[in-house]
This record gives C-alpha cells, structure tokens and sequence, in this order.
C-alpha cells in the first residue's frame, strides 16, 4: 500500500511544487483530476504538460491515478456535467470524449487507473433506460480502456445512480465483469451511505479494489473530514487491504482542507503510517 494525495486537495497550491513537498512528506502515490489548472486535456500546451508530468513523476519515484471528478471543466454552470447519464446524447458524447482523453493521459503517465462515476439523475427517466445509457457508456469506454492497455476503476458516489458498493457490483454484473474495470473505494463513502460493518464491505469486494480515497465522515453527511475526525474505525479497514496485498494508493481526498493543505498532507500521512504499522 501507498500513502497518496489527491490534486484536488491542495488549491491554488502550484501542483508540481507540490508533488515535490509531498514526495518530501514520504507520499508516492497522486491522484491526478485534470482540470484547469493541471493536464487540461482540451488545452493546446498539453502534450508539453505531459511530459513535464512524465519528468515529475519519474524524478518523485511516484506512482498516480487519473481521476475525472473535475467540478467544471466540462460546464462551467453545473458540477460535474455532463455525465453517461444525460438526457441529450451530444452531451453524454461529451463526458465519453473526456473520458477517452483521460484513458490515454493514464496510458502516458503510466498511471495504475482511471476513475470514473456514472453521474446523478437529473430528469425522470426510467431506471431501465438509465442502466442502458450507463452500460452503454462505460462499455465504449472500457473499449477505448482495454485498447489502450489502462484498467478502469468504477467510484460510487454518493447522490449518483451508481452510489453503492452493492449497485456497483450490480453494474459489474450486467457488464460481465470485464477484467479491465476494477473498483474504487472512497472508505469515507461507505460510511456515509452505511454500508456497514465497512471493513466486511472492503473484504468482500478487495480482489476488485484498483484504488482507494482515504477520508473521515460521519454516517448519513457526505462531508469530508480529516482523517481521525469522522466515525471510522480504519484499523479493520488497512489490515483487509492488507490482507487482499492490495498495493495500490491510498489517496487522501480533502478538497475542504486545501487551505491548510500541507499541514493536513503531513497529518494524513502520518495517520496512514501509524495504521500500516498497527496491522501489520
């Protein structure tokens, strides 16, 4: 396991000083979100910001993750749209797109996994039509995924169709779990949504985890608070991963701490190492 950092989560911060601070603090994971200020996909310098990354990366001994969770690259008036979920077709065409560009930064970053969601609900289409638009999207893109040599990992997100464990196993199901799509477990949403005893929900489903977002909450909030904050009990929680040999990041996720962004990198970090310590 690796102690990891999200990009979401350190602000105005410039985020190539502060891939250098963190690879200080002893992190080795990033969780990159390209967005307007990092990897914008849709931006002429980008192949050029590639490979600075490249160089980064390589210098820091870090291993990344490319998220896509990216509030208003895609609309500036409504976070997080357009989604697989979208009324208009042009618009889910849109987040496909995004997503296919993303796939193909991983592939040149080298990155363990892209992360994806399915988007919430926005209109009163029927749940039948839903799964179709949803199976229909991840399929392309796993496609693109699977041609590219990149694995998927399928995040349930509270307040989105695809919001549980349990509903992503069903999506894996009705897509014949292909080998290229794994899971990604935010800890702080199993919490939220009560998908308890949490340590029992990450054993059952700890041969599919492909990354982890590490966060505190308090069960029925979706609020994400420093780790040792919240309600959950992470002892369980590390000695299942460990006891899956998951080898992956374990990605603090703190978009509400970017202020005080390196203080909380430090205390994460250092939450990390005393559980990894404790389990093992």
């Amino acid at each position: 396991m690796k102690a990891g950092y999200s990009t979401n989560s350190f602000g105005d911060v410039d985020p190539l000083d502060a891939l250098s601070l963190l690879c200080e603090q002893g992190y080795a994971s990033l969780a990159i979100t390209p967005d307007r200020n990092i990897l914008n996909p849709y931006e002429k310098t980008f192949a050029s910001e590639v490979r600075v990354w490249q160089h980064a990366l390589a210098k820091a001994q870090m291993r990344c993750v490319v998220e896509t969770g990216a509030r208003h690259l895609l609309d500036s008036k409504r976070k997080h749209h357009p989604t697989l979920l979208s009324d208009a077709q042009d618009d889910c065409n849109r987040r496909i797109e995004f997503l296919r560009r993303a796939i193909e930064l991983a592939g040149e970053l080298n990155a363990d996994c892209v992360s994806l969601w399915s988007g919430a609900v926005c209109s009163d289409a029927d749940e039948t039509l839903l799964w179709r638009k949803l199976t229909d999207g991840v399929g392309e893109v796993l496609d693109h995924a699977s041609r590219c040599g990149v694995v998927l990992g399928f995040e349930p997100e509270p307040g989105m169709f695809i919001d549980t464990v349990a509903r992503a196993e069903e999506l894996f199901e009705r897509l014949g779990r292909p080998k290229s799509l794994g899971l990604t477990v935010d800890i702080g949403h199993l919490e939220c949504l009560g998908e308890r005893p949490l340590a029992a929900t990450v054993r059952d489903v700890a041969d599919r985890i492909v990354n982890v977002h590490l966060d505190d909450m308090i069960v029925c909030r979706h609020e994400h608070l420093p780790l040792g904050k919240g309600d959950i009990d992470y002892v369980p929680i590390f000695r299942e991963l460990l006891a899956a040999r998951y080898q992956g990041g374990l990605h603090v996720e703190l978009p509400r701490q970017s202020h005080r962004w390196y203080e909380t990198a430090k205390e994460s970090y250092e939450f990390i190492h005393r559980m990894i310590g404790l389990v093992s």
